[in-house]
């Protein structure tokens, strides 16, 4: 039973209902100030997944050539488009006036799609939750996704709502994959790709908090390269080193 990619789901859906539903009572300045705390909860969560990566060259490497890799393929540029698509079909239903650029709109919604739906947090959870039932880290994940989810949306409207589906399908797929995934793993590959997720998430919160427009959509290819990279430094790279 996928108990913690559910709640995870839910958690999105019913905090960007909330969000979107009381953002006009709160005030442009009170938005702004909490989504800075929120950037840099992201960055300290990536700080902390990053400390304890067993081979750093190897994460690296992954996070460098995972990103030009997103970068040849256009990779953030299909989930721009994406989250267009998503904006227009919530508008058609439930019209939405952001108090935002539609540039600046779209680049945010793509930064809390990355951040719901590719954070190494989520897709560990997931794996996790498949291979053992463990729904903790999902649980865990959903109190933050709640919250984060409610304060984009007094921004965004009710279109953060509906990231929860593709949060679900990808969180669901990890989920039936685990069986196949987590056996083939070792701890220090997991080290590794928490790591990897951390630097995704430490770029979500530059993008959060507007320091840095770091292509966050385009790191995503690093989170599948960092795991065989790792176990390529440990079985034949580090030896050679000794």
């Amino acid at each position: 039973m996928p108990t913690g990619v559910i709640i995870n789901a839910l958690s999105t859906l019913i905090g960007g209902i909330c969000g979107a539903f009381a953002g006009h009572y709160m005030s442009a300045n009170f938005k702004e100030q909490i989504n800075m705390i929120f950037g840099a909860c992201s960055m300290g969560m990536g700080i902390y997944a990053i400390a304890p990566m067993k081979n750093m060259p190897a994460v690296i490497f992954a996070v460098i050539i995972g990103t030009a890799f997103g970068l040849i393929l256009h990779f953030g540029q299909g989930i721009d488009k994406g989250a267009a698509l998503m904006q227009k079909g919530i508008s058609k239903i439930i019209p939405t006036k952001p108090d935002m650029s539609e540039s600046d709109f779209i680049a945010t919604l793509t930064t809390i799609i990355v951040l719901f739906c590719a954070s190494g947090t989520g897709i560990y959870g997931a794996l996790t939750n498949g291979m053992t039932g463990d729904a903790t880290i999902l649980i865990s994940k959903s109190i933050l996704d709640f919250f984060t989810a409610a304060i984009f949306a007094t921004n965004l409207g009710y279109v953060v709502s509906v990231i929860a589906i593709p949060q679900f399908i990808i969180l669901f797929i990890l989920f039936l994959a685990a069986k196949l995934i987590f056996p083939l793993t070792t701890p220090d590959m997991i080290l590794d790709f928490k790591a990897a997720g951390g630097f995704l998430m430490l770029a979500t919160g530059f993008r959060m908090v507007k320091v840095k427009m770091f292509p966050t959509a385009d790191m995503i290819p690093a989170m599948i390269l960092v795991m065989p990279v790792s176990w390529a430094w440990t079985n034949w790279i580090a030896p050679l080193l000794h």
